[in-house]
């Protein structure tokens, strides 16, 4: 079993969802993300999502665009992102880490290569934001060899008929970007949510982890009764922007956790 679907297994025997923290590589700089990224498991995420520092991250909005850049003006790159997990993996053995980014460096590196080498760093699973279901082909193949969970992104556009094309290749937990649009802006209803996990949730019993717009403890925690995980990235990647150390992002992630482990009770 996966360190993803062990995780998923026991946050289901305690009747919680999980808190999905994410942070970019090397932001601000490397000696201060890895601080963050040791320290995430203690403040309370159940899983990482680290971001690959990009020239061009399409999808996302300013704090995670800033975020990149401030990432590769630092030295940020994707084998100094495989290092930072490697380093991770030298005290955790246990959480889940899942990058997330765009395709282009991995096409560079090599699928397969890139593939064994995430492995041997301590990866679990991949997000690729500009990979679409009918070119997945040429990576899947490769992740499910080296054992890295392929996760897919759904969309409040992905209707009933396209769901099952976005899921075929779908491992891990399927994740749900709440709103139309780009990282950090709006959020989303409960009603639409609860709409679109229920929706996902008839073409899947992958766990659903929803994204996009969650900024507070009470937006997770709302969250957090609706799917088996909340994701937050851009109010975490802001606070470490604001403060350049690591305590702040820390601090935010305990709030969250709260939020997201008491919702339920």
């Amino acid at each position: 079993m996966s360190r993803i679907a062990k995780r998923f297994a026991t946050l289901k025997a305690e009747n919680r969802a999980g808190l999905v923290s994410f942070i970019m590589a090397n932001d601000p700089d490397r000696a201060t993300c890895q601080r963050v990224l040791n320290g995430l498991p203690a403040a309370g995420a159940d899983l990482i999502e680290l971001g690959m520092p990009f020239t061009d991250p399409m999808a996302d909005g300013p704090a995670i665009q800033l975020a990149a850049q401030r990432a590769l003006a630092a030295g940020g790159s994707l084998r100094g992102t495989l290092e930072m997990v490697a380093e991770f993996r030298k005290t955790d053995k246990d959480t889940p880490v899942i990058l997330m980014g765009y395709y282009n460096p991995i096409y560079a590196w090599g699928a397969e290569k890139f593939a064994g080498d995430a492995a041997l760093a301590g990866v679990d699973g991949l997000i690729i934001v500009d990979l679409p279901p009918e070119e997945a082909g040429e990576l899947v193949p490769h992740l499910r060899a080296a054992a890295i969970d392929f996760i897919v992104l759904t969309t409040p556009t992905s209707d009933d008929a396209r769901l099952p094309v976005v899921l075929a290749n779908a491992s891990g937990f399927v994740y749900y970007v709440s709103i139309a649009g780009i990282t950090g802006t709006g959020s989303a209803t409960k009603s639409a949510i609860e709409e679109a996990v229920s929706r996902i949730r008839h073409h899947t019993d992958l766990p659903v982890c929803v994204g996009f717009g969650i900024k507070t403890p009470d937006q997770a925690a709302e969250v957090a009764r609706l799917a088996e995980g909340a994701v937050v990235g851009s109010a975490i990647v802001s606070v470490l922007a604001e403060t350049k150390s690591a305590e702040a992002p820390l601090a935010l992630v305990k709030e969250l956790a709260v939020g997201v482990r008491e919702a339920r009770r």
